[in-house]
């Protein structure tokens, strides 16, 4: 018996050696990994004024398909006014940092002078988050307002995220809207919003509520006024001593 247990112990004692190592590279893994998944700016690739990347999809939220939409439509839109649009999403961003600083570091990033700056827009997402921030070009301005850009990047944008993640929907939108815009076109404005909720359905009005109310009082003391004194006569018929008694 004493020889059994010293085989079992002995046992564990090699099988630990062998899993203890490979625990450890778990550990380590999981915990360096998120880290590594954070963006900063220093790690996104160089791009100029006339570089032709309209969707940098970092965070792989877009299909190819819309990915391909947006592009064209950016792609035209820059052949035909200037006006050159950009669209950045990131899965997580460095420690400290926020939508509004990362897109701010970015544009200086890419565009280090006014005159680079002047005709472009950036629209910035993070997806872990789905916080956004957008910033344009002294040209571009006058068309995409300050109040304009702040919709889209608050509304266009968050809107269908709100409403279940639809990043396809949020990013084909907001290009849309941006593309008009920048055209010279009116502004579409941003997605309405939809109360689905049935009010007067759901609930009822306060003098509905009284008169129900009233009626359930009414009917159950006519109930309790007829049980009661049966139940009472009968109960008192039980307790009464046999007359054959």
């Amino acid at each position: 018996m004493k020889q059994l247990l010293k085989q079992v112990f002995s046992s564990q004692k090699h099988l630990l050696r062998l899993i203890l190592p490979l625990v450890t590279v778990i550990l380590a893994t999981s915990l360096f990994a998120t880290p590594a998944l954070a963006t900063g700016v220093y790690q996104m690739p160089n791009l100029t004024a006339g570089n032709d990347t309209w969707v940098l999809d970092q965070g792989e939220v877009i299909s190819r398909l819309n990915e391909g939409k947006i592009s064209s439509a950016f792609g035209d839109l820059a052949k035909q006014t200037d006006k050159q649009v950009r669209i950045v999403t990131v899965r997580r961003l460095d420690y400290g940092e926020t939508p509004e600083s990362f897109t701010k570091d970015l544009f200086k990033k890419w565009f280090p002078t006014k005159e680079a700056q002047a005709n472009q827009t950036l629209l910035v997402i993070d997806t872990v988050t789905n916080g956004t921030a957008i910033i344009t070009g002294d040209q571009v301005k006058p068309l995409l307002t300050d109040s304009i850009a702040e919709s889209v990047a608050t509304e266009t944008v968050s809107v269908p995220l709100r409403n279940g993640n639809k990043y396809n929907q949020a990013f084909l939108d907001a290009s849309d809207r941006l593309v008009a815009v920048l055209s010279g076109k009116a502004d579409p404005g941003p997605p309405k919003i939809t109360d689905n909720v049935q009010v007067e359905g759901t609930f009822k009005k306060a003098e509905e509520t009284d008169q129900g109310n009233a009626t359930a009082w009414v009917v159950g003391l006519l109930i309790a006024a007829t049980v009661i004194p049966m139940a009472t006569y009968y109960i008192y018929q039980i307790n009464q001593p046999s007359s054959n008694g």
